[in-house]
């Protein structure tokens, strides 16, 4: 598990390299070099222990192999020389994904993108759970669009049962997502922030075949508004008058005058409205 490693003031040890400096300088214009360069490997080794860690950056420190923990407060800071360190940003970082051709629910070939966006939680499986966890991130998160696609139809026109769909699920969808990627990244340590659909389409091959059945549905659900409108007037229209006692009519007349009605509320132009020469009184 990470743990969380204090590493000493850089500043101290900038005190300390003055004085191996002077130390040096001294040595070299002394009677003994021997000592001026042995101050000189000192002061290398002491200077590869300087390290500077920025906001929201952090160090994951290995000593020949045994991880000593992760330096998470931001500054200057001085480590053992031998420590091996690796930079991981703790930053909150957007994927966002290229659209990857998939299968719906019920076969159908769409082509699906999102947008992700999370951090690093914990280094030390970001550092050594995974070989290299942005990659991992961006693996995961494609294989998560597949599974949620296979979950649900693009939208209910062949399956009319499904009350949630890729197209209309809005944040059923998007809650679906977050939680399959958040369970698929925790290995390596990631945090999900945010995880949402931002792009949605019919595959290109059956693009053209599904907007013309769209518009053919689109058109049979406003004439089936059209008619039922039109249903309710004549049927109103038959009450007032019965109630009324306007006109009294028998039943061929009442279908000549439905008839009409009818053509004329639904303005179907190809269709001739039938004459009844005999009067209706």
């Amino acid at each position: 598990m990470e743990k969380i490693y204090r590493a000493g003031s850089g500043y101290v040890f900038v005190v300390v390299e003055i004085i191996l400096l002077v130390l040096m300088v001294f040595g070299f214009y002394s009677e003994k070099p021997i000592p001026a360069v042995s101050l000189i490997i000192v002061f290398v080794f002491f200077a590869k222990g300087f390290t500077i860690v920025n906001p929201n950056e952090s160090a994951v420190l290995v000593l020949f192999g045994d991880y000593r923990g992760t330096i998470k407060k931001n500054g200057f800071r001085w480590v053992n020389p031998f420590f091996i360190r690796r930079k991981i940003s703790l930053r909150a970082r957007n994927l966002d994904s290229e659209p990857i051709k998939v299968n719906d629910k019920i076969g159908n070939p769409i082509r699906i993108g999102v947008v992700l966006v999370w951090r690093v939680r914990d280094t030390f499986k970001a550092a050594f759970d995974v070989n290299d966890f942005e990659h991992f991130v961006t693996i995961q998160t494609e294989a998560a669009i597949r599974k949620l696609a296979g979950l649900y139809p693009y939208d209910n026109f062949e399956d009319h049962e499904a009350e949630i769909t890729l197209r209309s699920g809005g944040e059923e969808v998007n809650e679906e997502l977050e939680r399959e990627v958040t369970e698929r990244l925790a290995i390596a340590g990631i945090e999900v922030i945010e995880a949402r659909i931002n792009y949605l389409a019919y595959a290109q091959e059956i693009a053209q075949a599904m907007l013309k059945r769209q518009q053919a549905t689109a058109i049979v659900a406003a004439r089936f508004k059209i008619v039922e409108g039109a249903v309710g007037m004549v049927e109103m229209a038959l009450d007032e008058l019965g109630k009324k006692g306007i006109v009294e009519l028998d039943e061929d007349k009442k279908a000549t005058m439905v008839s009409n009605l009818m053509v004329v509320l639904c303005g179907d132009k190809e269709a001739t409205p039938v004459v009844n020469t005999g009067s209706i009184y």
